[in-house]
């Protein structure tokens, strides 16, 4: 599967070089024992914690909304726990980044990959609803391990950074497209075998949006993957990716695939959806990417909440 990116010169620019130099410095850690990098991570977790307050109030924003009936401290609680989380899954880009991927493979397991197995066995195309998990980027470079991927992301603004990610799921996809380059690459990149990778979960406005329940609280929602999976005849398969710090494993969960999924009916397929990933991160709801302005759009006459 693995692929070489050619290497772009224009990152040679001096205006490229303080990111090098961190890059330099977080190599390294890829070689650390796994127990190491975490408890640098939570430290480091912490510390964003207690000084990043903008984060920090949009993530409790999100959980006021999401958990009404918690109290203020159990919210503080799982907020701080997501900051360590988060900074754990950002030093272990370095595994991605830079060990070999035979050497990762062995710290892959997947649970739930004969809901996968049996819908390529029918011949039916995959849509896989990859829940926003802090481990996500594991969620492809795991799938990437024993089925084919077709990807589409949004461009990282830092140039370097965006190589180095694009290098790295180009490792694991058949291949790569923006978002951005709308419904028809999506549904040509349906086909028998190869699972398409989408995100359903953040907030892209009105447009293509329906207001269903997440969790508590009423949320725009997608509903292209609906839409996808009518025109592509395919299978709609919930996936979220999470990190055992037990073992120290990464364990990518894959649910039954999604019934009552039509766009005949987006507000019922969408609540569908939208239950299915509640029951992903529930598992572990720390996890789950809590930074993300889930509820920047809001129902009509209703004010902003960040």
């Amino acid at each position: 599967m693995s692929k070489k990116l050619d290497f772009p010169t224009a990152l040679l620019h001096p205006r490229h070089w303080l990111t090098w130099l961190g890059v330099a410095a977080f190599a390294p850690l890829a070689w650390l024992p796994w127990r190491t990098r975490r408890w640098l991570g939570m430290r480091i977790g912490t510390w964003i914690y207690r000084r990043n307050h903008k984060r920090r109030q949009v993530v409790l924003t999100n959980l006021r909304l999401c958990f009404p009936a918690w109290d203020e401290a159990r919210r503080e609680q799982l907020t701080k726990q997501h900051f360590q989380e988060y900074a754990c899954a950002l030093l272990d880009y370095s595994l991605l980044f830079f060990r070999p991927r035979g050497w990762l493979y062995q710290r892959v397991k997947i649970q739930g990959g004969e809901h996968i197995d049996q819908a390529i066995a029918a011949h039916q195309n995959v849509i896989l609803l990859v829940a926003h998990s802090v481990w996500l980027e594991f969620a492809g470079m795991g799938m990437g391990q024993s089925y084919r991927l077709q990807c589409f992301y949004k461009p990282f603004r830092n140039a370097v950074i965006n190589w180095l990610v694009t290098c790295s799921r180009a490792k694991d996809a058949e291949s790569l497209a923006a978002r951005e380059e709308g419904m028809r690459k999506l549904v040509r990149a349906l086909e028998s075998g190869c699972l398409l990778f989408f995100l359903p979960d953040e907030d892209h406005g009105n447009k293509h949006s329906v207001f269903v329940p997440f969790f508590s609280e009423p949320k725009a929602t997608l509903t292209t993957p609906m839409r996808l999976s009518k025109l592509g005849n395919a299978k709609a398969i919930p996936v979220m990716a999470y990190f055992d710090s037990k073992t120290g494993d990464y364990r990518i969960q894959v649910n039954p695939p999604l019934d009552n999924f039509s766009p005949d009916d987006p507000v019922e397929a969408a609540t569908t959806m939208n239950a299915a990933l509640q029951n992903l991160i529930a598992d572990d709801p720390k996890q789950y990417m809590w930074t993300l302005k889930l509820f920047r759009t809001r129902p009509a006459h209703q004010k902003g909440v960040y």
